[in-house]
């Protein structure tokens, strides 16, 4: 069942309020995310306006891939891609909401200081890079905090799935709070060490995430626990992408960060037309 409850991010001194489920646009200025298609170098203006065209409220920028197995770039390569696509969208689209993929502390710092940034999305949750903590406390914009564990393609034994996640979280939001960070954007993680199986019990039990009381994230797009159940490609994924977003929402999702705006966009209005009839 989805939760009732609605909350506002303030995104540089203005409340957006997930009343109405946020979509939030991937672009990636790296040559080897896993999605092809969402690749972009020259046309991350119009990627970006298109899909704002299309309903989304975020872009997220991300320029270094995190995908399994795959080997992280190096720092000075990744800020120099975010410097060169930001740079653009802030000419181009100075009023776009704006969110960086990053877990490098130099990266957010310079970043934001230099950039229309809104959000920091953070893959790591702090945990790959030993100074994010503080920079993140020092930007003090809003955060998603991703549950992962261990180094990306790491794949960690959990003692009971749920409960370890629910404690892990719950930690670390404790120590966003006592650092001053007031918009705490939660993300389960699908993906980021867990097997198939546990990426779709995290599924089942995803309304569980209500207790934290703050907007929930899920990132579930062309991902492979899509691919791995239908034995097809990341190319060939929209539609169980759609299927899982669809079921996310239902569970109280707030934001789908996706591929694909405009479909996920009409998952969430056709979501919403049923939850008004609902009542």
């Amino acid at each position: 069942m989805r939760k009732e409850a609605v909350y506002s991010i303030n995104i540089n001194g203005r409340l957006i309020t997930t009343e109405r489920p946020l979509v939030m646009g991937v672009i990636n200025a790296t040559p080897d995310s896993f999605y092809s298609s969402s690749r972009a170098q020259d046309d991350i203006v119009e990627r970006a306006k298109q899909m704002i065209d299309d309903g989304a409220t975020i872009i997220d920028v991300g320029a270094c891939s995190t995908r399994p197995s795959a080997t992280p770039a190096e720092e000075k390569d990744e800020l120099q891609r975010l410097h060169k696509a930001l740079s653009l969208l802030d000419k181009e689209l100075p009023n776009a909401i704006v969110s960086i993929d990053t877990f490098r502390a130099n990266v957010v710092r310079e970043c934001t200081k230099e950039h229309n940034i809104s959000i920091i999305n953070d893959v790591s949750g702090y945990d790959w890079d030993s100074a994010m903590l503080d920079a993140v406390a020092e930007v003090n914009i809003p955060y998603v905090l991703t549950h992962t564990c261990g180094k990306a393609g790491e794949q960690p034994c959990y003692n009971n799935l749920l409960p370890d996640i629910m404690q892990q979280l719950s930690q670390k939001v404790w120590e966003l709070r006592q650092r001053g960070v007031k918009d705490i954007i939660i993300d389960p993680g699908f993906g980021f060490a867990k097997s198939l199986d546990e990426n779709y019990e995290l599924l089942a039990h995803l309304q569980e995430f209500a207790l934290f009381d703050a907007p929930l994230l899920v990132g579930v797009s062309r991902k492979s626990m899509i691919t791995k159940v239908l034995g097809c490609t990341p190319n060939e994924a929209l539609n169980g992408t759609t299927v899982l977003n669809t079921i996310a929402l239902s569970k109280g999702a707030d934001i789908l960060r996706v591929h694909d705006v405009k479909e996920a966009v009409e998952a969430v209005t056709i979501f919403c037309k049923m939850q008004a009839c609902k009542k």
